[in-house]
C-alpha cells in the first residue's frame, strides 16, 4: 500500500489511525502456528506485530524513525484494546498485548474509527478588520465620532489641496487606535494567517476561535526580554526558582555555578527526575487541550519545512503567556541536554534525545480525551521543536510588520480638516462591490462631479478672497478638472462675467516733456579707425 502524508485538516488523529490499522493489516505476513498441541491459521505472534509495525511506522513520513520499539508495543496495546487484533480465541479489550510469543489475529470486522459528524462550515476565510468592525473600547483613549455630509464646504476643504490650500487646511486630527482595538487587529489576522499556511477552508474544523484571547496574542508578542522570553506581568504564575535553577543546572552543564555544591554520583539523574516530576504533574499540557486539533494539523506540513516552521510560530502565539514561557524554557533545556556531550548519560537503555523526547511529550502535546496516536503524534512535534525552537519560539517578523503596518493605515483613515465640522470625519473606505451598467456611467459621469461642481461653485461665488486669488484658484481647478470646469464656463465671455472690466484712461501727454530744449549731438570720439 503506498505511504502518503496526512497533511493538516479536521480529524487528522483520526485519519491517521485508520490509515495505520490499513497499513498494518495490509504488511504483516499471516500463517499458520501451533500453541500447545493445536494450530491456528492466519495468526502472528505478538513479537512478529511489534517487529512489522516499528518498521512500517519508521518508514511511514508521518511518524519517522525515531518511533521507539516501546512506543510501538503500546500502540499495539491500544489495538488490542480498540479490536483492532484479538488473541487466537478472540479475547481483546484489555491492554496487557506483550513483546513475546503470544498469538493474536485480526478479527473479520472492520476496526476503522467513524469520522465525527460535525456539519459543513463552508469556507470560511478570516476577515481583516476596518474601522467598521473594530468595537469601541471602555477606556478613555477611545473617541466616538460622527458620520459626515459631503456639502460644498467639506468638499471644498477635501481638495483644497486640488486648488492650492494644502497648508491651510493640513490634517489636524486622527482617531486613537486603543488597545481593544489592536488586540481584535492582532486576534483577526492572525487566524487569518494561520488559515492560509495550514491551506483550510476554515479554522472552524480544528479551532474555536472563541477561545482564542486576543490579549495573550498582544502580550507574548510586546512583553518578551532580550532573549524573546515572554516576561509575565502576574509574576505569581512564574515557575519556581528551584526548578528554575535544576533546569539552568542540566542545561548550563558543568558550567553552572550551583555545581561547586555537587557531592555525589548521579546527581544530575535526580536533578532530572525532579524536572520531569514537576512538569508531569501538570493538569493540563503546555500546548493546552483547546490547541491540540491545531499542533495536530501542523504535524501535516512538516515535509514542508519553512510553512511548518511558520505555522508552529503563529500557533504557539496563541498559548496563554505562562504556557509559552514554560515551553520556551523546557525545550531550550531539552535541545541543550541532548546537545550536551559533557554531561553524563541519564539514562542506561535509551539515548539523551530519546529521553527528553519520551519524558516531556506528553507535557507538551496531548488531548482531553485519550486517544490513541497521541504519545506517537506528540513525539514527532516534540523533535522537530528541539531542532527548530529558535525560530518556532520567535515571534514571526513579517506577520508583526503587517499587523502593524494595518494599525497605522487604520490610524490615517480618520481624518479632520481645520475649519470644517470639527466633530466630523470622512467614513472609512469600502471595499468595492458590483453595481449595475447603469449606476456605473451615473457615478463616472455625474455621481463623481457633483461635489467638485459644487467646490467649483463656491470659488466662483466667493466674495471674501481677492479677484487675483479667485483667478488662481479657478485656473488651478481648470487645470485639475477640465471637464468640470468646461460645463460651468463653457465660452469664455460666462467666465468674464466674474471680472468685469475697468474703464482706464490714458493720462494726458506731458507736453512740458516736450519742451525741452534742443540738445544738439556732440561727437567726442571718431568712429573711424
Amino acid at each position: 500500500m503506498e505511504l502518503r502524508v496526512v497533511g493538516p485538516g479536521p480529524y487528522r488523529a483520526t485519519r491517521l489511525w485508520n490509515e495505520i490499522i490499513e497499513l498494518f493489516r495490509a504488511g504483516m505476513p499471516l500463517r499458520k502456528h501451533r500453541c500447545r498441541f493445536k494450530s491456528y491459521e492466519r495468526c502472528f505472534k505478538a513479537s512478529e506485530a511489534v517487529d512489522c509495525l516499528h518498521e512500517l511506522l519508521g518508514n511511514n513520513q508521518n511518524f519517522g524513525p525515531e518511533v521507539t520499539r516501546h512506543q510501538t508495543v503500546k500502540l499495539l496495546k491500544k489495538f488490542l484494546k480498540n479490536h483492532v487484533i484479538e488473541d487466537i480465541k478472540g479475547r481483546w479489550g484489555k491492554e496487557d498485548f506483550q513483546d513475546d510469543g503470544h498469538l493474536y489475529r485480526f478479527p473479520p470486522s472492520s476496526p476503522l474509527k467513524p469520522y465525527p459528524k460535525k456539519l459543513s462550515c463552508g469556507k470560511e476565510v478570516v476577515k481583516n478588520l476596518d474601522w467598521n468592525e473594530l468595537k469601541g473600547g471602555t477606556s478613555q483613549e477611545h473617541m466616538p465620532v460622527k458620520s459626515v455630509t459631503m456639502n460644498p464646504e467639506i468638499c471644498y476643504k477635501r481638495h483644497s489641496i486640488a486648488i492650492g490650500e494644502g497648508v491651510a487646511n493640513k490634517l489636524v486630527f486622527h482617531r486613537e487606535v486603543t488597545r481593544i482595538n489592536i488586540e481584535e487587529i492582532w486576534k483577526s489576522m492572525t487566524l487569518s494567517r494561520l488559515q492560509k499556511v495550514l491551506g483550510l477552508d476554515s479554522l472552524d474544523e480544528v479551532l474555536d476561535t472563541k477561545l482564542v484571547n486576543a490579549k495573550h496574542i498582544v502580550q507574548n508578542a510586546y512583553n518578551v526580554n532580550n532573549q524573546g522570553i515572554v516576561t509575565l506581568e502576574d509574576k505569581s504564575k512564574e515557575l519556581p526558582h528551584w526548578i528554575l535553577s535544576a533546569m539552568k543546572c542540566l542545561a548550563n552543564w558543568p558550567s553552572y555555578s550551583d555545581l561547586k555544591q555537587l557531592t555525589y554520583s548521579g546527581f544530575e539523574r535526580d536533578v532530572f527526575k525532579t524536572i520531569v516530576d514537576y512538569f508531569g504533574q501538570m493538569k493540563e499540557p503546555l500546548l493546552t487541550y483547546n490547541f491540540f486539533d491545531v499542533f495536530v494539523s501542523v504535524l501535516g506540513l512538516l515535509q514542508k519545512h519553512i510553512k511548518a516552521v511558520e505555522a508552529l510560530q503563529i500557533s504557539c502565539l496563541l498559548l496563554p503567556p505562562e504556557n509559552r514561557k514554560r515551553l520556551q524554557l523546557l525545550v531550550r533545556m531539552m535541545a541543550r541536554i541532548s546537545f550536551n556531550r559533557d554531561l553524563p548519560p541519564l539514562s542506561e537503555s535509551v539515548t539523551t534525545r530519546t529521553l527528553m523526547i519520551q519524558a516531556f511529550s506528553r507535557c507538551i502535546l496531548c488531548s482531553k480525551d485519550e486517544m490513541d496516536l497521541d504519545e506517537l503524534l506528540a513525539a514527532k512535534l516534540v523533535s522537530f521543536l528541539m531542532d527548530n525552537y529558535q525560530e518556532i519560539l520567535s515571534i514571526p517578523s513579517t506577520l508583526k510588520s503587517s499587523i502593524e503596518e494595518r494599525i497605522v493605515h487604520l490610524q490615517k483613515e480618520q481624518i479632520k480638516y481645520a475649519g470644517a465640522n470639527t466633530d466630523a470625519t470622512f467614513p472609512s473606505p469600502q471595499f468595492c462591490h458590483q453595481v449595475s451598467t447603469g449606476e456605473f456611467e451615473y457615478q463616472s459621469t455625474i455621481g463623481a462631479q457633483e461635489p467638485l461642481a459644487a467646490l467649483l461653485e463656491e470659488i466662483a461665488t466667493n466674495k471674501e478672497i481677492s479677484l487675483k486669488d479667485k483667478k488662481k484658484q479657478l485656473k488651478q481647478f481648470q487645470k485639475s478638472y477640465p471637464e468640470v470646469y468646461r460645463v460651468r464656463f463653457p465660452t469664455p465671455e460666462t467666465e468674464a462675467v466674474l471680472f468685469p472690466e475697468k474703464n482706464k484712461q490714458k493720462p494726458p501727454l506731458l507736453m512740458w516733456a516736450l519742451k525741452k530744449p534742443f540738445q544738439p549731438f556732440n561727437r567726442t570720439r571718431s568712429f573711424r579707425m
